[in-house]
């Protein structure tokens, strides 16, 4: 048997019997649900961050994400089956690599591959034969063959001799209880036959179905698909809103009664922009990479256009809503009601209430916040954010401000008491449909 037919078949019994290391690089809202799917099913983790803060705190027992409370991680540490480090020189150690790290958008809205091309860079220098090697962050068709690819083999070794490479998608929703990260189908594709074997079969044991796919190209590409159907969805829920609140009509009951045919309709919702890491972002690598391939995506470019200029125009609504009680925006009072980018989740990625923070500010307004998961302001990449921690919503602080502006619709929020207690409520996500008490003081934006 040769040398390569050896190092393959080693690794598939590894996989097999559960004996492989799985390393996961990235440990934030797509790495730790993962360490936990695998975790679950019996295999060791290790995982990999650049950030000492986040390894101290995961080896203290301690989640920094809601979803994976810290009596979970202390579960992986008491287990034996979990070990956190930055010293990326053990990156050997594992016997599966899988990475998650962030792939932001340029100020030209162009793709930023530094933290892939800098893991990749990590895993190469580490390199041992007998290594499946994934991707996971969110990006553009080609890009694990023409960029992750060449980097592993300045290693000196073989694809699909000495290491095994695929692409398989992160799919996260944070906040839902119904999907778990093991109970999301996994859309796998190799670099070759024996890369997508590899990766199918790890991820079979972690989670509850697998799509194989012919290419890792493919797997790319049905990522981005995925994403931008929600973003140009959104988008067209979001124009409407903005004709149907100068027709007078309330775009939340026209989508609640369309939702009654019981085909060829799926509801999506208005809000004040788009949040997290993905739908804000992919869209833009696609439109990217048409632009290298000669061509427009005129419809995707449109719909980034119309989410990102809601958060002016729920300003501009708030400056209307206190021009008809005989007030500036200008030295108005505004508290912001959700600074994470969803309902029920501490994760503040590409949420726009950060945005409406400083729209707000830019025009003379005082802004304070308030987000029981998010208790002290976070600092952000394109935001000059304040010193802030979240106000508590007692009726004298509510009754105290010009304007309450709800930007995330958190469950435990008291719609009834909040309407109650404030002045003027602006609500962008329905949150005070159901409110009985006060409706005269509700504006919706």
């Amino acid at each position: 048997m040769s040398p390569t037919v050896t190092t393959l078949r080693r690794l598939e019994a590894a996989i097999k019997n559960k004996t492989a290391r799985v390393g996961v690089i990235g440990l934030g809202y797509v790495g730790l649900p993962l360490i936990h799917a695998f975790t679950q099913s019996g295999f060791s983790c290790l995982g990999f961050d650049v950030d000492p803060r986040k390894v101290e705190s995961l080896q203290a027992g301690r989640s920094y994400i809601k979803h994976i409370d810290s009596a979970t991680v202390a579960q992986w540490l008491a287990g034996g089956r979990f070990e956190a480090t930055a010293d990326m020189r053990r990156l050997a150690e594992a016997d599966a690599l899988l990475i998650c790290v962030p792939t932001p958008l340029t100020e030209s809205r162009d793709p930023d591959l530094t933290y892939v091309e800098g893991t990749a860079s990590a895993i190469a220098a580490a390199l041992r034969p007998g290594q499946l090697v994934v991707l996971e962050s969110t990006t553009y068709p080609t890009t694990t063959r023409d960029v992750v690819l060449p980097i592993l083999q300045k290693s000196g070794f073989g694809l699909g001799s000495d290491f095994w490479l695929a692409y398989s998608p992160e799919r996260e929703d944070p906040g839902n209880a119904d999907y778990s990260a093991a109970r999301i189908p996994k859309v796998v594709g190799g670099a070759d036959p024996e890369s997508l074997q590899l990766a199918a079969a790890l991820y079979g044991h972690a989670v509850v179905k697998v799509v194989s796919v012919s290419s890792m190209e493919v797997a790319e590409a049905c990522k981005i698909l995925e994403n931008t159907y929600r973003a140009v969805n959104i988008a067209l829920v979001n124009e409407l809103k903005t004709l149907y609140d100068r027709m007078g009509i309330d775009v939340w009951e026209v989508i609640e009664a369309a939702k009654t045919k019981p085909f060829g309709f799926q509801a999506f919702y208005p809000g004040p922009g788009l949040g997290g890491h993905c739908i804000p972002i992919d869209p833009f690598y696609l439109t990217w990479l048409a632009r290298r391939h000669g061509l427009t995506t005129r419809f995707i470019e449109l719909a980034g256009e119309v989410n990102t200029r809601m958060p002016e125009y729920v300003v501009g609504r708030i400056a209307e809503f206190l021009n008809e009680q005989s007030k500036p925006l200008r030295g108005s009072r505004i508290c912001l009601l959700g600074m994470a980018y969803k309902k029920d989740v501490d994760d503040p990625r590409e949420s726009p209430s950060f945005e409406l923070l400083d729209l707000l500010r830019a025009r003379g307004a005082i802004v304070t916040y308030n987000d029981p998961h998010i208790p002290h302001l976070p600092q952000m990449r394109h935001h000059n954010v304040p010193e802030m921690a979240s106000q508590e919503l007692t009726p004298q602080f509510l009754n105290s401000q010009d304007c309450v502006l709800i930007a995330t619709d958190h469950s435990v929020y008291d719609y009834e008491q909040i309407v109650r207690h404030s002045r003027l409520v602006v609500d962008t996500r329905n949150a005070t449909r159901h409110v009985r008490e006060g409706r005269g003081r509700i504006r919706k934006a």
